[in-house]
């Protein structure tokens, strides 16, 4: 019996007046899956979830997510539909609270305020910043304003949760929280997780698969081990890694 596929990625191909982003790029995930994705810098990484998450339409191919074709879709329909995206820069409402942004994020799900106030609170204090909640979100630390953008994602109740770097900027001990948190989300959630990630350290503990882009294809796919053992993988993006992998 075929495996049951949520997200399928199909031909998708974008230009940006005449440079060609993305080539052809396909590939599937499972309910409950972990997908890392790498490759060096200019890659096609973040315009691929620019597609998939509606920012941009592509020129070529589709994106299906659960059974529904949602290619060029609103970025707000894909994300109440349950796919939430996080973003490399965080832009948190300065003038709010943590807890009135996660709050804000909450309302997408269209429920009694009453009860997102609560559900915000709760996720609020998933992510480690009930200290915070009640102070300006400008207050927080790096760390905490990762902590405040993948809060404001989780708030929305995703079935699949697009990570764009999330571990950038953080020092190793700021880092094993998230990955704890990451991990759980799938183990206690049935969260399935997609993650742009050049630290991979974290990409070989979390990933059930590695997708590999270069130049705007799929260079490999594959396990963690398969995929960094790859000469291919190598040449293009490992070998430019300086030799201590987690940076």
């Amino acid at each position: 019996m075929a495996a049951v596929k949520l997200l399928d990625v199909d031909g998708v191909g974008k230009d940006f007046r005449g440079l060609r982003a993305l080539s052809e790029v396909g590939f599937e995930v499972e309910p409950g899956e972990i997908l890392g994705i790498i490759g060096p810098n200019g890659a096609g990484k973040t315009t691929l979830f620019n597609v998939i998450s509606g920012a941009i339409a592509p020129d070529t191919g589709r994106v299906v997510f659960g059974r529904k074709d949602v290619t060029g879709a609103a970025p707000h329909r894909i994300a109440r539909a349950g796919m939430v995206r996080t973003f490399q820069l965080m832009r948190p409402f300065g003038s709010m609270s943590v807890l009135e942004n996660v709050g804000l994020a909450a309302q997408h799900r269209r429920q009694p305020l009453r009860r997102l106030r609560g559900e915000a609170m709760d996720v609020v204090e998933r992510v480690g910043l009930g200290p915070w909640a009640h102070r300006p979100a400008t207050e927080l630390p790096t760390a905490g304003l990762k902590r405040l953008e993948l809060a404001r994602a989780l708030a929305m109740r995703p079935k699949v949760l697009l990570l764009d770097e999330v571990l950038a900027g953080l020092v190793p001990a700021e880092r094993e929280p998230v990955l704890d948190l990451l991990a759980a989300l799938r183990e206690e959630d049935g969260t399935t997780l997609l993650f742009i990630e050049h630290i991979m350290a974290a990409v070989m503990r979390l990933s059930d698969r590695v997708l590999v882009l270069d130049q705007g294809r799929v260079l490999a796919t594959g396990s963690a081990e398969q995929v960094t053992s790859d000469p291919r993988v190598i040449e293009a993006y490992l070998g430019e890694e300086p030799g201590d992998a987690e940076d």
